[in-house]
């Protein structure tokens, strides 16, 4: 898990970013899902650019081999943690496999050494923390751009990350309420959590609740017990917080073990005997590293949950309508108009 590597990388991502914004990066050219009839084409994972008034960035995009009557395929925007790139994060998660097997599409952006150091989103940067600017507006105008050139399921839109990634998807989540249907949480801290360095430091040792989220966002959060980067205090806190928007929960616990691996409590909250709204995984054992994730990538624990598959499931069983996406909009444009 090379635990001391991934202490090292997260606190360096309180280190200050590049004063000016990150310069357009130069362009390079560049299992079928499970569905029936004829496949129109086969899986690929190629890279690409995509360039906003916010700033431009590399990205890697997974589209699974789907049937040329298969309905438009979901889309998951996943979020690196320090020190990873694109190629490591699909290693290290495995999203791909589970992309052609459920047919999603995945897209991996990813974070320059120009925008910060170790490759580090920054989380904890107040320009980096509100809808119309900064990384949030960025990944915002990047997740529309694939949706609609590649023909994904607007209604079907999900964002996840680990660590500096799993801060930012809650951000993201947070500010952006219109485009996403659910949000995935690993290893990280609530949105809201950390306003400049010092700020950030202290939450990252203790916790910090955060925001109080406006719009309710189906979410799942899995945090380590014994996770020495960011205190697993932030992923029962971030839970809290995605509850709070409902009116009434009811809350399930589970407690299992991975064979030959690690314990962990699930603890799902819901309206009733319906779908999951929140999901908390809190896994007995484990650091800062992706659950059940491959040792081929960096900063994984085979040892755990299988937290990739987990946050498929769950997401796979939320989506926004066209009508609860323009109401949201709407509702955003309303509050930015009245300030």
């Amino acid at each position: 898990m090379r635990l001391a590597s991934m202490a090292t990388t997260a606190l360096n991502a309180l280190t200050p970013k590049a004063a000016k914004p990150a310069k357009a990066p130069p362009k390079r050219a560049k299992r079928t899902a499970k569905v029936q009839g004829k496949a129109r084409q086969g899986a690929s994972f190629r890279a690409g650019t995509h360039d906003s008034e916010h700033g431009a960035r590399h990205y890697k995009l997974f589209t699974p081999g789907l049937a040329a009557d298969a309905r438009p395929p979901p889309l998951l925007v996943m979020l690196h943690g320090c020190g990873q790139t694109p190629d490591d994060f699909a290693k290290g998660t495995r999203m791909n496999a589970l992309a052609a097997e459920f047919g999603f599409m995945v897209v991996y952006p990813a974070q320059p050494r120009e925008a910060h150091p170790n490759r580090c989103w920054n989380w904890f940067s107040r320009d980096d923390q509100a809808r119309g600017s900064g990384e949030p507006a960025l990944l915002a105008s990047l997740t529309r751009r694939i949706t609609h050139r590649h023909g994904a399921d607007p209604a079907r839109v999900y964002v996840a990350g680990l660590s500096a990634g799993a801060s930012a998807a809650l951000i993201l989540a947070a500010t952006y309420p219109e485009i996403f249907a659910a949000v995935g949480a690993h290893s990280g801290l609530p949105a809201g959590a950390a306003q400049d360095q010092a700020s950030a430091l202290l939450a990252m040792q203790r916790g910090n609740p955060g925001w109080r989220l406006q719009h309710p966002k189906p979410t799942i959060i899995f945090h380590g017990s014994r996770d020495h980067v960011v205190h697993p205090r932030n992923g029962r806190l971030a839970a809290i917080r995605a509850r709070e928007p409902y009116a009434s929960l009811r809350a399930t616990e589970l407690a299992g073990q991975v064979p030959n691996g690690h314990r962990y409590v699930k603890t799902v909250h819901r309206v009733g005997s319906g779908r999951p709204l929140v999901e908390h995984w809190s896994i007995a054992g484990s650091g800062h590293a992706w659950s059940g994730g491959s040792s081929a990538g960096r900063f994984t624990d085979p040892k755990g949950p299988d937290a990739s598959r987990e946050m498929v499931r769950f997401f796979l069983r939320h989506s926004l309508s066209a009508r609860q996406r323009a109401a949201l909009a709407a509702l955003l444009v309303t509050a930015q108009d009245g300030r």
